[in-house]
């Protein structure tokens, strides 16, 4: 299918430039779904394949790089608010949603990441307005293994308003990783437009927490969702996805853990692989968008090789032998940044 793809600057609220693309098919569109991006990430490039693969599934996509993000102005990934970076999202999406031709459509939430909390904050914000959000290894939750001592937190916190833009987080190449291909791992490295140095003390108090806050308030999720994560992801824990499943007040919810898969499960794994995560994004959608299905039916459960899990609402389980197990990769003590009994930020997520 071919397709259109459309870039354009709005300003937000506080006059701050904000750059916004666009992927829609020819025809009318399935629906609308509305890209959040990671922390440090863009939408042009680093998303470009997501939005190439929606669109030509026939769905309209939009992403906006968040301010200080990508190519939008303000100082490069300082999150001085992060109910801001909701905000913005939520007055450009909307803007979308109130256009004529799109008012009868529905609209889903795309997060990856750091942008998984934002869809949420977005859901929270408006509980019934989405019809659902598509979440890739989120940020909702701190790890248990990764919780940075409550004596660091208030020792950091002390001195945020003095010196909110330095970057003294310690930092680590999350890169090397979280993208597994290794062409594509250097395709990322190379993009200028992502940002790849150490996190700022203020986005980093500001990411732990709105993690911390999202952690306590995971039963008010009520929006259907389907999350995705690599079960050999070592940035993100997957205990943080099996959490929200658990948790969520959502009558219409499905995980999905992929085996021997990494953190950058739609742009940094191997083609083959990106071709599975992106079948079960577009059917999963497929089966809300289509007129003639409940969409909260329960979903027959999805068997696939290694241990592969999928827990449709019927908290289903199935796996399938046949494949050789992969080795297990050294688990870090990694979650969005945060990692052991000291506040670490990785830069690309």
């Amino acid at each position: 299918m071919e397709i259109e793809y459309q870039e354009e600057y709005i300003r937000n609220s506080r006059g701050v430039q904000l750059f916004t693309c666009r992927w829609l098919p020819f025809s009318s569109p399935k629906a609308l779904v509305f890209l959040c991006h990671g922390y440090g990430m863009e939408c042009s490039g680093f998303m470009r394949g997501c939005g190439t693969r929606l669109a030509s599934a026939g769905y309209a996509v939009f992403g906006i790089d968040y301010e200080g993000h990508g190519q939008s102005r303000g100082a490069r990934c300082y999150i001085k608010k992060f109910d801001n970076i909701v905000n913005d999202c939520n007055d450009f999406f909307k803007l979308v949603c109130g256009k004529q031709e799109y008012r009868d459509k529905c609209k889903f939430l795309y997060g990856e990441s750091m942008g998984g909390a934002v869809a949420l904050l977005l859901h929270k914000k408006d509980p019934t307005f989405w019809n659902g959000a598509i979440l890739v290894a989120p940020m909702c939750k701190i790890s248990e293994k990764v919780k940075p001592h409550p004596l660091v937190v208030n020792l950091l916190t002390r001195v945020e308003e003095i010196i909110p833009k330095w970057k003294i987080v310690p930092t680590k190449d999350v890169i090397d990783s979280a993208f597994k291909d290794p062409v594509k791992r250097e395709e990322i490295r190379n993009n200028k437009l992502i940002y790849q140095d150490k996190p700022r003390l203020k986005t980093a108090l500001e990411m732990l927490r709105t993690s911390m806050s999202l952690e306590d308030s995971l039963n008010e999720v009520t929006l259907p969702f389907f999350v995705l994560h690599g079960e050999a992801d070592i940035v993100t824990d997957p205990e943080v996805s099996r959490s929200l499943y658990d948790k969520a007040s959502s009558r219409d919810k499905t995980i999905k853990l992929y085996p021997g898969m990494w953190h950058g499960l739609t742009s940094g794994e191997p083609d083959d692989n990106i071709e599975i995560v992106f079948a079960d994004i577009i059917s999963w959608l497929d089966k809300r968008t289509a007129n003639d299905i409940d969409p909260i039916e329960v979903e027959s459960v999805h068997t696939f090789g290694n241990g592969g899990i999928e827990l449709a609402p019927t908290a289903s389980l199935a796996t399938m032998s046949g494949q050789q197990q992969q080795p297990r990769r050294t688990r870090g003590s990694y979650f969005c940044g945060l990692r052991s009994r000291r506040l670490q930020h990785h830069s690309a997520m």
